[in-house]
Parts: structure tokens; C-alpha cells; sequence
């Protein structure tokens, strides 16, 4: 990630450029949580990735489900959190949460 160029521009450039894409959208936070809602990270097939969801592991995560949304097209409802049993490996044992949308862009 960059941070310096706005993903949905990228999205749509990609998109221009033929490669399939997914974008990651956090639609709700709680408590402590690094990016607020409406930030964006969007990724193409092979797994590049621009923007930024939350950070740490949790971004390795959503790229690989977004991978598999560009293969399926079924979008998907993604939560992080300190209650989830995987709080500590993906990254936001801060005590926040968080949800993020994935969906394949056609």
C-alpha cells in the first residue's frame, strides 16, 4: 500500500486495464479500530492491493478472501474483533472490531 493514490481510482483503472478486482469497504467499527468506516482497500487477482482496512494481519486476510470473491463473485461479510478466537493473529487485540464488505467489481 502506498497511501498516496485513492483505491477507488485505482480500482477503476485496473478495471479499465482488464484485470479482475474486489473491493474491501469497512462498513462498521467498534471500540478501537485503526481505519473508520468508508475506508477502502481494493485488490486484484494476482493480489496486488492499494488502500488500507485496517492494517497488520487483518489486511493479509482480507486480500485473501477478496481473492476468493474475484473467483466466486459471491461477495462477502468479513468481521475482526478481540471476541473473535483469531483476534490475536489477525491483529486487533486493541479490544476493537471491525466489519468489512468484499465485493468483485464487474
Amino acid at each position: 500500500m502506498t497511501g498516496t493514490i485513492d483505491p477507488l481510482l485505482t480500482a477503476e483503472g485496473w478495471r479499465r486495464d482488464g484485470r479482475a478486482v474486489a473491493l474491501a469497504t469497512v462498513i462498521e467499527t467498534w471500540g478501537s479500530a485503526p481505519r473508520p468506516a468508508g475506508s477502502h482497500l481494493v485488490i486484484d487477482g494476482e493480489g496486488n492491493f492499494e488502500g488500507s482496512v485496517s492494517g497488520g494481519c487483518v489486511e493479509g486476510a482480507v486480500i485473501s478472501e477478496a481473492i476468493d470473491v474475484i473467483a466466486t463473485g459471491a461477495p462477502k461479510m468479513l468481521e475482526f474483533g478481540v471476541a473473535d478466537e483469531t483476534a490475536w493473529r489477525v491483529g486487533l487485540s486493541c479490544g476493537g472490531r471491525i466489519r468489512v464488505y468484499v465485493e468483485r467489481l464487474n
